[in-house]
């Protein structure tokens, strides 16, 4: 992704060296809450881990020179989102996004280094720790600068949803319907964010930069759909657990996760992304 001399957004809180909230401990509780997090859970329903203090770890030089990099990166990637959707969307109104380090608080509770990123309807505000990009590259086998934009329109695409009031009729089901049936919910409102990251993505790609040089390279998609594929319910449950337990699932299997990505780049309509209404689903 050609993304280097492109225009930030004025909508980016940086809070790295901030501290607040609380941190995770143990590997099994990492694991847990980054999954969840990270395929969009809300943190105040996030399974439960032990907190403790934690301390900010001191970065070298170069670590903060390639840290001040990835900011940069998701900044020019979040303006890049406010261009498409406010020509899709009109009065679309901006979400901030906020950049941290260990921990912070959002309106829907503390998130952690292990939260990976998440929105929060609560505060119309996207949250990442940007050492997550690094656990997307080695834990989940998803490397690639667009694996990391994908993951950030996603996040943008469930701001899309909650300005569209489909957030709410989703989390309203939670105390109406059993949790086999709002797990399905879940999963549509989850592969309808994919189908939005892939709308933007669509638009994105017909975009050029300052001195006319296409903005996605020819490898760029695929990446977003190795980030896709590496995110499934049934692969992580497999991974995590040995076995798929697809009552479980709360945001697609990899197949679909790539297909409403694909279906959304390919079509760049967002009248198409109606997965509540999809016969296969």
């Amino acid at each position: 992704m050609l993304w280097r001399g492109s225009e930030g957004s004025s909508n980016v809180e940086d809070r790295r060296g901030i501290g607040g909230g609380v941190a995770a401990t143990g590997i099994g509780g990492i694991i847990v809450y980054v999954i969840y997090l990270f395929l969009g859970g809300d943190p105040s329903n996030a399974p439960q881990i032990n907190p403790s203090g934690g301390q900010t770890q001191s970065m070298s030089a170069e670590q903060k020179a390639a840290d001040d990099t990835t900011a940069a990166f998701v900044s020019v990637v979040l303006r890049h989102t406010e261009n498409v959707w406010n020509e899709l969307l009109p009065n679309y109104r901006e979400p901030k996004l906020v950049m941290f380090r260990d921990a912070t608080q959002s309106a829907c509770g503390s998130a952690s280094s292990a939260s990976g990123p998440f929105y929060c309807p609560g505060d119309s505000k996207v949250y990442i720790d940007l050492s997550f990009f690094q656990d997307l590259a080695h834990r989940f086998g998803a490397a690639g600068d667009f694996a990391q934009a994908y993951v950030i329109a996603h996040e943008v695409g469930h701001h899309v949803q909650n300005l569209m009031g489909t957030t709410d009729k989703v989390h309203n089901l939670r105390q109406q319907v059993s949790e086999k049936e709002y797990n399905r919910e879940s999963v549509k409102l989850e592969l309808q964010a994919d189908f939005y990251a892939g709308v933007w993505a669509h638009y994105l790609q017909q975009l050029k930069s300052k001195d006319g040089q296409q903005i996605l390279n020819p490898d760029d998609i695929d990446e977003a759909l190795r980030a896709a594929n590496a995110i499934g319910d049934d692969r992580l449950q497999q991974q995590s657990q040995g076995q798929v337990v697809p009552d479980a699932f709360t945001h697609g299997t990899s197949a679909q996760r790539m297909y409403w990505f694909k279906k959304g780049y390919q079509t760049g309509d967002i009248k198409q992304g109606d997965t509540f209404n999809a016969s296969d689903l």
